[in-house]
Parts: C-alpha cells; sequence; structure tokens
C-alpha cells in the first residue's frame, strides 16, 4: 500500500513556500489583534493560537487554553478530517482547519502552538513552528533522540520563542511540597532516588488489529510522515496509550510517561545531564501488534548521585503505591541519611532513618503555586519570560530519557560529556543518536 501523501513529495522547504501560497490563497480568517469577541479583554491583548494534533491531550489542552479571554482559536490542524471537524465545531466562528500542519505554521495571524501529535512528529514540529516564528507548548516526550533534545532546544533559543513541555503534574502542589521537602536539608544527604511506573497488560497486551485500510478522511501517510513506513492499523492509530505499544513512534511506555516521573528528582534536586546512562530490558512477555520493550531497567549516573527507572508493562506489583487488581502505578523514592520521602502525584510520606530525623515538621512553603500548565505558557506568552518547563529546563529531562532509550538500543552504557554535550567514545552511539528519518522529510542537522 502507498503511504506518501502528495505533499510529501516535495521538500520540506518546497512544502513550506506551497503552504504559504496555501494560506494566502484560503478565505480569510481574523487575526486575533481584530477579534473582540465581547469580554474585558482588548482584541490586540489577545493569543491567537493554533493546535496541531486534536485526539486526548491535544483536545485537553486546547480546552484549558480556550477556556480563557484573552485566547482565541484560529486554527486547528489534524490530519483526520473526522478529528478536525470534531474540534472545530467548538471553534467554527473564529478558526479554519487545516490537515497539514505547515500550512497552519505559515499562517501569519497565529502566535502560539499546541503541539500534541504522536511523538514521533514531536522534533520536527517544534522546530518548524519556531522557525514560523510560533510560540509552542509541546507534549512530552519532547523528543526521541539525543540529537533531538539539543536540536529542539537550540531551535527554540535561536528564534526566541516561549516553550512550554507539556509536564502537567509539575504545576501540582504535591511536587511543589516535596521540592521543598528535599530542599530543606531534612532528609540529609541523597546518594539516591528511585523511580517507576508500572502496569500490567496481560500476555495478549493491546490485542492485534485486522488487516484494514486507513478508514476515509485519514492521510495515513501524513500519520506517518518522518518515521517508518507501515500499512494502517487500527491500534496504533487509536491513541497515546497505544502509541507506547509500537517502537518506532513513541520509544515505549519510558518516555511516554517517565518525562513526569524523573521531573521531580531533576527539579527538587536540581540535577544536570547525566554521565553516564544503562538501560537494559526487552520485551520479555506482551504478544501483541506492538514491538516495544514491555521491561526496561534504567541508571543514570550523576555526580556523587544515581538515579533509577523501572518500567514494567506486565507486572503492576508497586511497593508502598499499591498491589493486587491490575492497575497502572507509579512512585518516586528519595533516599536520604535521615529518611526516605516516598510519592506520587498527589501525595507523599516520610519514613524516617530511627532518630537521624530530628525535625519531621513540613518545611514553610516556599513555592508559589501554579495557575496551571497552560496558563503559565499563556502568560509567558504575553510577558516573554520563560515558564518553568521551558526546552531550557527540560530538555535535562528528556536527555536523560533519550540517552537511556539509546543506550537500550546499543546493549550497553553510555557516556555523554555534559560541558561538550557530546557522547564520548563511541562512534555507533554518536549514529544512532540521530534519526534518519523517512524521506523526504530531514533532519534539521542546522541546530546542532
Amino acid at each position: 500500500m502507498k503511504t506518501t501523501s502528495a505533499l510529501n513529495a516535495l521538500s520540506r522547504r518546497d512544502v513550506l513556500q506551497t503552504a504559504v501560497s496555501a494560506a494566502l490563497a484560503a478565505p480569510a480568517v481574523v487575526p486575533a489583534s481584530a477579534l473582540g469577541l465581547g469580554g474585558q479583554t482588548p482584541p490586540s491583548d489577545r493569543i491567537s493560537l493554533g493546535v496541531i494534533g486534536v485526539n486526548g491531550m491535544g483536545r485537553s489542552n486546547l480546552a484549558n487554553c480556550a477556556k480563557y479571554p484573552d485566547v482565541v482559536v484560529t486554527g486547528i490542524c489534524d490530519v483526520s478530517t473526522d478529528r478536525r471537524e470534531k474540534a472545530l465545531e467548538l471553534h467554527r466562528s473564529t478558526a479554519k482547519g487545516h490537515n497539514d500542519y505547515r500550512e497552519l505554521l505559515a499562517r501569519k495571524d497565529i502566535d502560539a502552538v499546541i503541539i500534541a501529535s504522536t511523538p514521533h512528529w514531536h522534533a520536527l514540529m517544534a522546530i518548524d513552528a519556531v522557525e514560523a516564528g510560533k510560540d509552542i507548548y509541546l507534549q512530552k516526550p519532547m523528543t526521541l533522540y539525543p540529537d533531538e533534545t539539543l536540536a529542539v532546544r537550540n531551535a527554540v533559543n535561536r528564534h526566541k520563542r516561549i516553550s512550554q513541555i507539556g509536564t502537567q503534574i509539575h504545576a501540582g502542589s504535591n511536587y511543589r511540597r516535596v521540592v521543598e521537602w528535599v530542599r530543606s536539608g531534612k532528609l540529609g544527604p541523597i546518594s539516591v532516588v528511585r523511580t517507576f511506573n508500572v502496569m500490567n497488560q496481560g500476555v495478549n497486551g493491546i490485542g492485534h488489529a485486522p488487516k484494514e485500510d486507513a478508514p476515509k478522511g485519514l492521510d495515513w501517510g501524513m500519520w506517518l510522515g518522518p518515521a517508518a513506513e507501515r500499512p494502517f492499523n487500527a491500534l496504533l492509530y487509536a491513541d497515546s496509550y497505544n502509541h507506547c505499544s509500537f517502537w518506532d513512534y513513541s520509544f515505549g511506555w519510558t518516555p511516554g510517561m517517565a518525562p513526569h516521573i524523573i521531573d521531580l528528582p531533576i527539579w527538587a534536586l536540581n540535577l544536570g545531564v547525566p554521565e553516564v546512562t544503562n538501560c537494559v530490558g526487552g520485551r520479555y512477555v506482551i504478544r501483541d501488534d506492538g514491538d516495544a520493550p514491555d521491561t526496561q531497567e534504567v541508571t543514570w549516573r550523576y555526580p556523587n548521585f544515581t538515579m533509577t527507572w523501572m518500567m514494567n508493562c506486565a507486572n503492576s506489583f508497586a511497593f508502598d503505591f499499591g498491589r493486587g487488581k491490575p492497575a497502572r502505578r507509579l512512585g518516586i523514592y528519595f533516599h536520604g541519611v535521615n529518611a526516605t520521602l516516598f510519592t506520587d502525584y498527589g501525595k507523599h510520606e516520610i519514613v524516617p532513618e530511627g532518630d537521624f530525623l530530628k525535625d519531621s515538621t513540613p518545611p514553610p512553603e516556599s513555592i508559589a503555586a501554579s495557575p496551571g500548565h497552560e496558563r503559565e505558557w499563556l502568560d509567558s506568552v504575553k510577558s516573554r519570560k520563560e515558564p518553568s518547563c521551558s526546552v531550557n529546563y527540560h530538555y535535562k529531562v528528556d536527555l536523560a530519557l533519550t540517552l537511556a532509550n539509546l543506550s537500550y538500543r546499543l546493549g550497553r552504557s553510555v557516556r555523554f560529556d555534559p560541558k561538550t554535550e557530546k557522547i564520548v567514545g563511541d562512534k555507533e552511539a554518536v549514529k544512532l543518536a540521530r534519526p534518519t528519518y523517512r524521506h523526504p522529510w530531514k533532519f534539521p542537522a542546522e541546530y546542532l
């Protein structure tokens, strides 16, 4: 089956030019600066917002932005006509639909863009967006390869754009209280943090999809984009949960969930980039249409500190966070000399080491509440001050994960020099750190 769309037959630059022409020729969409739309916010203060990908988190991010009077939704892009039209129904009076994201980016009347596509698209869409002068809210995982991590960060900075990575758990009050505990010093020196995400999909996993053509109105070639070509699979296409079972389009559950979880120790301990990363695992149990690992164990070595990650799709035992009936469970353990703090998204507990913990009273609250992850981004679009999870913070989370999956592919540890931002002494690792995109898409190496 031929899956390459007509637009993909052109080069990246050619299509951007084509998109500009198409945007100019299309029916006029009134820019944010000219929209009154009632309320008290002056039209000139409204953010004209576009979105790329409106399944699942894309719809949620869009709703969390569109509810504010200083936001007007003017562009909605999805390669599925059905998904696109459902989103447009809520914004028909202000928004125009697009099948190709490059047409949306070519529009001069859009200020900022939510990118909530499948993970294999994230790096290329983010770089194209900032090149087009758009601020970005980029869903996690930020990227899938180490070179993509650095290229996205560098592109955002070169083009002076505002960015926020969609790790919305960062905005919660529980994470703030944990950061205060860790930074108070009461736990004592912390030598190791253990993190995990587990579930039990059973031997049959997500199951098997029948062989069938892509549904009418879906541009499957554009959905695949720079990733490996393959026939349509309804399970792969369904949602972000299923994406994590397919390696080429997500790199599995580690980048699927760890951005939320290792974010906390990296924030609380102000970690940099790991010097040594080792990941082992495999697809040991599950037999379904997917091919991503069902088990991974990662160890990251930082100066005088170690962090670990455990991912399992075939057993959901979660220590202090639950057992018994299969469920998705996660946790983080900070092991200090005086006490251990263990936490998930919504709660935390302190376990003293005998009499070593001299003061068990919670530290004073010093980190201000978040207005919400999307609202923080919108405020930054206006103020031009970086939000808390910009690429300049989150690249440290993302690079730890992209290095982990690089180690998994190699079957050995990867050494990385945080000062030069180069892989050390491993030519094969250097080669695999950069993706090879499907023709005609090209990795934007100019940002390295």
